[in-house]
């Protein structure tokens, strides 16, 4: 799998003066992944120098068409863009994704040429009734696409996300072996290939000890990636 892979997500964060983090991360390092708001991705792709990888936060599932506001893969692909995150907790639940919405949304991705991020989690509700498992098992069987080619996987327990709280490394050792486990079930051999990220308020403080636990591939970064100085100290972490 290689090092570990750190991915920002700025969500709706960032004027044009925060394109001065994207190049101090790129005179850093080469290795990161960071996806800006829409407005940003154009002017991300050019401070980025083609160090960095930069991606969109959400794509719409069709390539084109009467769809106010909306922007599809295709879109993000001509910007320059490599990636794309979809499903995220925050589309799920501010938006009413369904796992349906979210494969045809990965499948999309898929066809623009961009990999894909798919996040999976359950909510605080859902871990203290038990039904970790059944959530996430659920929202894989649903929310994947057909191949391996160009798949991450993100789990994100919902209720560590800008909380500051975070899972123990048991915790997230479990869940990302679950989740290993759909993967091989589902896709065979190839699903040893598909990178795990975790995603849920991880910090320079703890990035050493989450990205250390099995089957963690790398972490899906939120607050703490706006800056250059805390997204490139848990890339040191990662190390």
């Amino acid at each position: 799998m290689g090092n570990a892979l750190i991915v920002g997500n700025w969500k709706m964060n960032g004027l044009s003066a925060s394109l001065a983090e994207i190049a101090a991360m790129a005179a850093a390092r080469n290795d990161l992944w960071v996806a800006p708001p829409f407005t940003l991705i154009a002017g991300a792709v050019a401070a980025a120098q083609g160090r960095l990888r930069v991606g969109g936060q959400d794509c719409h599932s069709r390539p084109n068409g009467a769809h106010t506001g909306c922007v599809s893969a295709a879109m993000l692909a001509d910007l320059g863009a490599g990636f794309v995150i979809v499903g995220h907790s925050e589309r799920r639940t501010d938006n009413g994704e369904t796992d349906t919405d979210v494969r045809a949304k990965a499948l999309a991705g898929r066809a623009a040429g961009l990999d894909v991020i798919v996040c999976v989690g359950e909510t605080e509700g859902q871990r203290d009734a038990g039904e970790v498992e059944a959530v996430v098992g659920r929202q894989l069987a649903g929310s994947l696409p057909d191949a391996t080619d160009g798949l991450i996987i993100a789990y994100e327990p919902v209720w560590a996300i800008g909380t500051g709280r975070t899972p123990t490394p048991e915790d997230v050792t479990a869940v990302h072996g679950f989740i290993r486990a759909q993967l091989l079930a589902r896709f065979g051999d190839a699903g040893q290939g598909v990178r795990i990220l975790y995603g849920g308020s991880v910090k320079p403080d703890n990035a050493a000890l989450l990205l250390g636990q099995p089957d963690v591939g790398g972490a899906l970064v939120g607050g703490a990636s706006l800056t250059a100085a805390s997204l490139l100290a848990i890339a040191a972490a990662a190390a």
